[in-house]
């Protein structure tokens, strides 16, 4: 690259050329996909001009040299269809610049005049500088203009910089466990507008994630009736720990709007305390009986709606398989069964060996469980032998973190629920047409 750092006004109008030296057209705007935390935001692409009077997409990974007078692309495909902006995507000269900013330390707050994208060791593209214009003082005759880095700066998110119906667009391709992480950070207001606007069964897996001060909050702003259907499409330990949060009147009327088959085993889950195997329990492990086949099994095992922990292990039993079950026999891994010939019957293969958890079990035990044979899940079964559900790994790490974790604020480069969140669906955008200058 001729230069490492460019300022995006500065390439407004810039002639843009193919490998071969032929005049393709001009620049028109940066396209980025602007996070919902402080880290810098990732350039997608360039918006081109094309001389035929039309607009088209061209990607960081098809810009080879970017000069003071002129924008050369690579060899490669490049989309000839007219430009069509995405719900993720942010126009720097057409939406970002005069966006209002507050610089962090010391709050002084002005607006964005121009931004400074570098490339990183990875050849991605991102926004590494922001310049201000502040406001004229008696002292100063002119508008002072400054640089920051752009962690230093706020306000200029997914979240403050686009409109809701935009936000709602991006959190559509976020993880669950992302969309809460950045649900928390929004003005009342714009989290209402989200809430009112997600599905059931989506808010519903977001509010597993929120934390308990978010969730009671949020689940004070539903009417009872719609407060109801997301328990309903939450999972039922994660339900019980909300129900837990209120007090009994309400946490009363709210299993009582609940549908009948939906309530029955959030009010089991109840009946234990928070910290022992059942009240951190899932009552919907994956139950069969004896004479499943292995390629039954694996097809449960597949569902992607169960979660990976659950997924781990398959618990035999007598009839009937819907917890309490009849007479627990044993468990069989996940991976036998891969290991494992179709037609073979699980009930050959039970691990009938491996302890189990009494409903009863604290904390510490059931940490010790999980250090001693190595598990990611584990059975819950009572006196009687029956199978009551099953405690995952994540529920005992869940309770094991420092009350309120889920409202710390991410350090630059932590992680939250396996990935730092980003808003950028398009990571690898790519558009099918023909190619130019290959």
């Amino acid at each position: 690259m001729a230069s490492v750092r460019v300022f995006v006004a500065r390439m407004a109008g810039l002639a843009v050329y193919g490998p071969d030296g032929e005049r393709i057209g001009k620049v028109r705007d940066v396209v980025v996909s602007l996070r919902v935390d402080s880290h810098p935001p990732r350039v997608l692409g360039l918006v081109v001009d094309l001389s035929a009077r039309r607009s088209i997409f061209v990607p960081m990974l098809r810009v080879a040299d970017i000069a003071p007078t002129a924008v050369t692309l690579a060899s490669g495909s490049v989309n000839l269809r007219s430009f069509d902006q995405r719900p993720n995507e942010t126009l720097v000269l057409g939406q970002l610049l005069n966006s209002p900013a507050t610089v962090r330390e010391g709050g002084t707050e002005g607006s964005v005049v121009d931004v400074a994208v570098e490339p990183t060791r990875t050849r991605d593209w991102v926004i590494t500088k922001v310049a201000l214009r502040f406001r004229r003082t008696r002292l100063a005759r002119r508008p002072r203009v400054e640089v920051y880095g752009w962690e230093a700066v706020s306000g200029l998110d997914v979240a403050a910089a686009q409109g809701a119906d935009r936000l709602l667009a991006v959190f559509d391709s976020m993880r669950p466990a992302d969309v809460a992480a950045a649900l928390s950070r929004l003005p009342d207001d714009r989290q209402r507008h989200v809430v009112d606007a997600l599905d059931d069964e989506r808010l519903a897996d977001v509010f597993e994630e929120l934390s308990e001060s978010d969730q009671r909050e949020l689940l004070g702003y539903l009417d009872d009736d719609r407060a109801a259907d997301v328990l309903e499409a939450m999972s039922p330990d994660d339900a019980a720990d909300l129900l837990g949060e209120l007090d009994d009147d309400e946490a009363g009327r709210l299993l009582e709007l609940m549908e009948p088959d939906e309530s029955e085993p959030v009010r089991r889950l109840l009946r234990y305390e928070w910290d022992t195997a059942g009240g951190l329990m899932t009552p919907e492990p994956i139950t069969l009986g004896p004479d499943v086949t292995v390629a039954e099994a694996l097809a449960r095992v597949r569902n992607p709606e169960v979660p990976p922990a659950l997924a781990s292990m398959v618990f035999v039993v007598r009839p009937p398989t819907a917890t309490p079950t009849g007479r627990y026999l044993g468990c069989v891994h996940a991976q036998q069964l891969l290991r494992a010939a179709p037609f073979e019957l699980v009930a050959g293969m039970v691990d009938a060996d491996l302890p189990q958890l009494g409903p009863e079990a604290g904390l510490g035990e059931v940490t010790r469980y999980f250090a001693s044979y190595n598990l990611v899940a584990g059975p819950v079964v009572d006196a009687e032998d029956h199978l009551l559900g099953a405690v995952t790994v994540d529920d005992v790490l869940d309770h094991l973190l420092p009350q309120g974790w889920r409202d710390r604020d991410l350090a630059p480069g932590e992680v939250h629920g396996g990935s730092v969140p980003v808003a950028n669906g398009a990571a690898d955008r790519t558009r099918d047409g023909q190619v130019h200058g290959a």
